[in-house]
Formats: structure tokens, C-alpha cells, sequence
């Protein structure tokens, strides 16, 4: 076929335009080809990286004393599977013979140099559990006099014990209610426990105890789930996988204080710090606290794994939430009453507005905050970043009743609860009849489920033969003890528990 003029004119241009379509695939090809290369470069960076830092912490595991009995012998507990096949009075049978073959094996083990006044496991020491009226270390039941009205279940929090669920116990069990407070696995015992124990023992002790909860209720009376800490976490997840799969609810009301809604993002990452344990030689860098165990009732030691847990236990409740949230069963859900220091060394305070009550429905909730000390001497010294954001929480109007416990002003200390209910406009302040304490200048994580009198972690009333950690007040240089000056500076107990266990008790009613 003859060529016309208009192909004799195009020709040329069609090698150009080939030759054209070539660079450009060629350029993508080593743009692509950069990226790569640099994706690796990055890659082999971070991979050096932790490596060093693994160096680094495995090195670092070797330096100090070696580890204590009470850091290497690990409990045998029952497992998952069979907690969740047992009843309770199986479970505090086996917790019982548990606790009996450990402290055979903590006497036969311990040392002359561990024989302390200050070692929780010697039995002669001013801080062993022996010296209260009994080992709360161990789960417990109050019964309440004559016929019950209620039941409540009590979870307490990670590397606690029953004894901090001691006193709200008691204030059901005042109002007629049968309190249950089991030991979650892994606590209670030695540190090393947590090596071992986790959020699966603790789903299922979890769902024992309400099984437990339900023989009492006989389906008439009605039940709480109390929660603090890591128990906040457990007793939401709870409720949300039963109202997830359809199920009722299966409790009236939800207590909470400082709730794990939240922790810190480093705990996602904690398990790497362990990695060189995994050679005995290195076996102190699956802690990330070795510490002096003082306390009676609760680890100083801290191993990595329950950090771990504890983010696993988070992300487990943060996608239980979605769930039910986009649900049409999320009305299903009871109302919360939440109590929450404003500033919150452990979990993230704000969390538990922000991405628990925020998505919960309005079925007649509350979120208690309590502020800091705002007087004209210790407001100056507060970080504002940490702190302001209590100030700003009352302008807007919530589908859940906010109250925020602090000062009345700058110059008087007088406790003043600020509270705006759901939906409201008006913010409504009311005094508490009690005094912001001049040498507190905040709540700590810690402090919100014990009283001042509170025999362990208050700072009056003590009783003889006790040691009241709370009481503790130590001064002198830094850098001399073993345990931060700041851990002993934090404040172990609420000055506001009074009006807060009265608040909890508004709530507990005849069915």
C-alpha cells in the first residue's frame, strides 16, 4: 500500500516517541530500583540497631547481684483450659496446695543474707503477710448477714493482689452483697510467676468467678463487676465478648478504678528487651525491675512478659470495643461508673475518656476524675502538658455524667466536685466536705482503692507490728537506695476515698 503524505509526516515521530516511553520505563525501573535499595539500607539499619541494643541489654544483665529465689522459681498453676473447666472451690483448692509447695520451696531456698526485715518472703520479717489478720494474698469471699441482696465480683490489678479489693469488698458486703475476689494466676505468689502467667489464665479465672457470681445470683439477684487496673481491662473484656456473642450482658453495673484502658507504647515492644534471656546467662534481662520485695501484698519486681501482656490485653479490649461499638448490640452494654486520677503514671488517664466512655452508649455512665492540687503554691511547679487537660474536659457536653473532684480555687482547698451530667449545659458544683491534703499535689494509679487509715498504704492508724508503707518518709541524697526516691514519694493511698466509696454505694440498690 502506498504511503500518503500524512504517514511520510508521522514517521519520523514514532522512533522519538518509543525511544521516549523507553526512558521513562527506565527511569520508574531505577526509581523503583532507589527505593528498593534504600528500603534495604533502612531495613539493615534497623536490624544493626537491635542488634546493638540486644548486645547492650544482654550486658547489661550481667552486672549487679544475681537473681533471687523468689525470681526463679516459678509456681505451677493451673492451666487456662483447666480454670475454665473449674469451679471456684477447685480453684481455691488448687491455689491452697499451690501456695503450700511454694513456701516449701522459698524456706528451703533462701539464704542468711535474705532473712530481712524487709522480705516479704521470710516468714519473721515486719512485712510478711503473716502479720495481717490474713494472707490476702489468697483468694477470698465476704458474706454478707442474713439473706443476700447482690452479688459483686472484685478483679484487682497487674502484679497486685486480693488485698486491694479489700475495702470495697467490705462495702458490699456492708450493703448485702456476697463479695467474690479471686487471685488472678500469676499474682499473689513470687514475681517470677509473671514469667510464666498471662492474659489467657486471666480471661479464665475471670469467667470462673462469674460463673461463681451466677450460682449466687440464681438469676434474681443482681450482679457488679468491679475492676481496677489490669482488673478494669478483664472485667470490660468480659462484658463486651458476652454482649460480641450475643449473650446478655450478665452484670447490672461496671465499677472501675484507674482502668487499664491504655498503657504505655513501649509496652507493645517490652518482649524485645527479653530476647537475650533466652540464654541462661542473660536470664536477669526478662525483667525490666529487679527491686527489693518489701511490700506484702504486691511485686516490686516487674518481668517484661507481663509487660507484654498487659499491651495484649489492651489491644484485645480495644478490638472488642470496635466490635460491640459498631454493632446494634452496643445499647446492650451496662452503665460504667469510673473513677481516674488526672495525672496516671501507669495507664493513660485521658483513655478513659477519650476511647472508652466516648464509645460507650448513654446508658447513665460516669467518669469521676480526680484533679490536681491547683492551690496558689503547687500550681506553679505542675507541668501543664500533663495537667490542663482536666480544665478544658467540663466545656463540652458528653453522653456520660463528667465530674471532676479538685480545689476550690487557688486559695482555698476545700474540695469542690464539679460535675456536668449527660447531656447537660449547665456545670453544677457541689463541696465533697473534705480538704485537698497541702503536701499532696496529685492522686497516683496506685492510690485511688485505699483509705488513709488503710493499715498497709496509709499514713495513720497504724497498727502494731505492721509496717505502713504509706507512712514512709525518707530523706537524704539521691543515688543511695536500691529502691527510686520516687517510688517511695508516690502516694500510696486516696484522701477522697470516703466520698468515693459513698458514690460506689448510691449505686448498690435492692433488686
Amino acid at each position: 500500500m502506498a504511503r500518503t503524505p500524512e504517514d511520510e509526516a508521522r514517521a519520523p515521530s514514532e522512533p522519538a516517541a518509543a525511544t521516549r516511553s523507553r526512558s521513562v520505563a527506565g527511569l520508574l525501573r531505577r526509581s523503583i530500583g532507589g527505593i528498593g535499595t534504600l528500603a534495604r539500607k533502612l531495613a539493615v539499619m534497623v536490624a544493626l540497631l537491635l542488634l546493638v541494643l540486644v548486645c547492650v541489654r544482654a550486658w547489661l544483665s550481667t552486672q549487679g547481684p544475681p537473681l533471687h529465689p523468689w525470681q526463679t522459681i516459678v509456681p505451677k498453676e493451673a492451666s487456662a483450659d483447666a480454670i475454665a473447666h473449674d469451679d471456684w472451690r477447685a480453684y481455691v483448692r488448687a491455689e491452697d496446695a499451690m501456695f503450700a509447695q511454694l513456701q516449701r520451696k522459698l524456706d528451703s531456698k533462701l539464704e542468711p543474707r535474705e532473712r530481712t526485715q524487709l522480705n516479704r518472703y521470710y516468714s519473721g520479717s515486719r512485712v510478711s503477710p503473716a502479720r495481717f489478720d490474713r494472707d490476702w494474698n489468697h483468694s477470698f469471699v465476704l458474706e454478707p448477714q442474713g439473706a443476700p441482696r447482690g452479688v459483686v465480683v472484685l478483679l484487682h490489678g497487674l502484679t497486685d493482689s486480693p488485698y486491694s479489693m479489700r475495702s470495697l469488698a467490705t462495702l458490699y458486703r456492708e450493703r448485702g452483697f456476697v463479695a467474690l475476689v479471686p487471685r488472678m494466676p500469676g499474682h499473689g505468689t513470687v514475681p517470677a510467676a509473671l514469667t510464666r502467667e498471662g492474659r489467657k489464665e486471666w480471661y479464665a479465672a475471670v469467667e470462673m468467678a462469674m460463673r461463681e457470681a451466677r450460682r449466687h445470683a440464681k438469676g434474681r439477684l443482681p450482679i457488679h463487676l468491679v475492676g481496677y487496673s489490669n482488673g478494669g481491662a478483664l472485667a470490660l473484656l468480659h462484658v463486651l465478648k458476652r454482649v460480641e456473642h450475643g449473650e446478655p450482658a450478665g452484670v447490672e453495673r461496671i465499677v472501675l478504678l484507674s482502668p487499664m484502658v491504655e498503657v504505655n507504647r513501649f509496652a507493645r515492644y517490652a518482649g524485645l528487651a527479653g530476647i537475650p534471656a533466652y540464654f541462661s546467662r542473660y536470664a536477669k534481662s526478662a525483667w525490666l525491675d529487679l527491686l527489693p520485695e518489701f511490700n506484702p501484698f504486691k511485686y516490686n519486681s516487674f518481668p517484661v512478659r507481663a509487660a507484654r501482656e498487659s499491651y495484649l490485653v489492651t489491644a484485645d479490649l480495644h478490638a472488642a470495643l470496635a466490635k460491640v461499638a459498631g454493632s446494634q448490640r452496643a445499647a446492650n452494654l451496662p452503665p460504667i461508673l469510673a473513677f481516674q486520677s488526672v495525672v496516671d503514671d501507669t495507664v493513660a488517664a485521658r483513655a478513659v475518656m477519650t476511647r472508652l466512655l466516648d464509645a460507650w452508649p448513654a446508658v447513665g455512665s460516669e467518669l469521676v476524675l480526680f484533679d490536681v492540687n491547683r492551690s496558689r503554691v503547687i500550681a506553679p511547679m505542675l507541668r501543664t502538658t500533663a495537667t490542663d487537660w482536666s480544665r478544658d474536659a467540663l466545656q463540652a457536653s458528653r453522653r456520660y455524667t463528667l465530674t471532676v473532684v479538685g480545689v476550690a480555687s487557688d486559695e482555698n482547698a476545700d474540695a469542690i466536685a464539679r460535675s456536668r451530667a449527660a447531656g447537660a449545659n449547665a456545670i453544677v458544683a457541689q463541696p465533697i466536705g473534705l480538704r485537698y491534703p497541702v503536701d499532696v499535689y496529685s492522686l497516683s494509679h496506685i492510690a485511688l482503692p485505699f483509705a488513709e487509715d488503710d493499715p498497709l498504704y496509709g499514713n495513720r492508724d497504724a497498727q502494731r507490728g505492721i509496717l505502713q508503707l504509706g507512712a514512709i518518709a525518707v530523706r537524704g541524697e539521691r543515688n543511695a537506695l536500691m529502691v527510686s526516691q520516687d517510688n517511695l514519694g508516690r502516694l500510696s493511698y486516696n484522701p477522697f476515698h470516703a466520698w468515693m466509696l459513698g458514690r460506689i454505694a448510691e449505686h448498690i440498690v435492692e433488686p
